[in-house]
């Protein structure tokens, strides 16, 4: 079976417009939560979260897609570049830009929500002025696929293209089935990952009303805070993260630089409630054990676990249980981190992020802290690298995403040898 590679990375995120900021922010400790600025969040019960800022985006091809396509578009431009792949042109052909065929390269960027601020500001205009008076491209603006398709249009790729959504783990569902896609033969080369967009009023209320958003009015840098006794919730946040995925002999023939093996994936379900998940995590389990077994990893090789870790009670908890039956008596010690404590959840836009997190940390051998864990819950007691980055050669790597509706999945990354 053909391995898939990772020879390109692209981030845009609340802590950095590129994957060196975004990277260097992580290793550093620093959070991208503050007041938001989207909407005037007074009296609502919630004024923080994620928010993406400096964002620079051409005018015009901006006039044509809402803004979470835009960060799916810029984080794929990055990945893209590093990986040495160019436009292979609108009009196709057989010959792209970085010695791909453009029919051999594929898109897989899924979103949780899609254009839904968009939406929102149109629907008012719909009732306000009735029938035919908001934006024509409304339809094609906000609809999930729209991201992974602009991409193909934009670069001329034309192989497999297609959006998965699901929740919190859609960069992971994106990111396997990618992986799958090129295993199959179905594609030589696929953009993956992740993008969300959704700061607005009825949004994020949306999320208040069933408790899930943290409620810190004050030190919005503190408010997301995983595996702490003091946690009370997510911080909203928006992005994007997108990686190369080329099949190994394919980026060997180009001379493309090999950043890191995907070595394996599982998704599965809970089949257990809408927002919680199993109180045995019976999901959480299987997702990672699969994942281990795809990649042919023992628990007791892996060197870092990327949580899924949302700072909210049942979440944190669970997945801690879960780490803890499927690693056994090697779970105390693996590091293990959640940068949601810096980025905030950026629900769609989450796994791809810290997909490219869990690269960087095979490339780099420095593993992101979780910050603001100044009171470990006490039932929680693994190693969850508190406060600052530690310096550790890492070989292998579990990332977990487990999302609304009881949906998981994990992908486990190798340092390429």
């Amino acid at each position: 079976m053909e391995r898939v590679v990772v020879t390109g990375l692209g981030a845009v995120s609340c802590i950095g417009n590129t994957t060196e900021e975004f990277w260097n922010s992580l290793t550093a400790g620093r959070s991208g939560i503050a007041p938001i600025t989207a909407f005037d969040a007074s009296g609502m019960g919630f004024n923080i979260a994620g928010e993406v800022k400096d964002f620079q985006f051409d005018r015009k091809l901006g006039k044509r897609m809402d803004r979470f396509t835009q960060f799916a578009y810029a984080a794929s431009s990055q990945a893209l570049s590093q990986a040495g792949i160019e436009a292979g042109g609108n009009g196709g052909g057989d010959k792209g830009g970085g010695g791909v065929n453009p029919q051999r390269v594929g898109v897989c960027i899924g979103t949780g929500i899609g254009g839904m601020p968009f939406i929102e500001v149109q629907h008012g205009k719909f009732m306000e002025k009735g029938p035919g008076r908001f934006h024509p491209l409304t339809v094609p603006l906000i609809i999930p696929n729209i991201a992974a398709a602009n991409v193909g249009i934009q670069f001329g790729f034309m192989g497999p293209n297609l959006s998965i959504s699901t929740a919190c783990a859609t960069g992971n569902h994106n990111i396997g089935v990618a992986m799958d896609m090129i295993r199959a033969g179905r594609a030589d080369v696929m953009a993956a990952g992740g993008t969300e967009s959704t700061i607005s009023a009825f949004s994020m209320d949306g999320y208040h009303i069933i408790r899930a958003l943290s409620t810190r009015q004050t030190e919005p840098e503190r408010a997301s805070c995983p595996f702490s006794a003091e946690r009370d919730g997510f911080v909203l946040a928006e992005g994007a993260g997108v990686l190369v995925l080329e099949a190994e002999n394919h980026a060997k023939k180009r001379g493309a630089e090999i950043l890191a093996e995907v070595a394996g994936y599982c998704m599965n379900e809970d089949a257990h409630h809408l927002t919680a998940p199993h109180p045995e995590s019976r999901g959480a389990v299987q997702a990672m054990r699969g994942a281990l077994e795809d990649a042919r990893i023992n628990p007791s090789e892996i060197g870092y676990i990327n949580a899924h870790g949302t700072s909210t009670q049942l979440n944190d908890a669970q997945e801690t249980v879960a780490i803890r039956q499927v690693c056994g008596e090697s779970a105390a010690q693996i590091p293990i981190s959640s940068i949601k404590s810096m980025i905030g959840h950026a629900l769609g836009g989450a796994a791809g992020l810290e997909a490219v997190a869990c690269v960087q940390v095979l490339r780099h051998g420095v593993i992101p802290p979780t910050i603001n864990l100044e009171r470990p819950d006490p039932e929680l007691t693994l190693d969850y690298v508190p406060k600052d980055a530690r310096e550790v050669a890492v070989d292998t790597v579990l990332s977990n995403s487990f999302a609304f509706g009881g949906q998981n999945a994990v992908v486990a990354f190798r340092k390429y040898a």
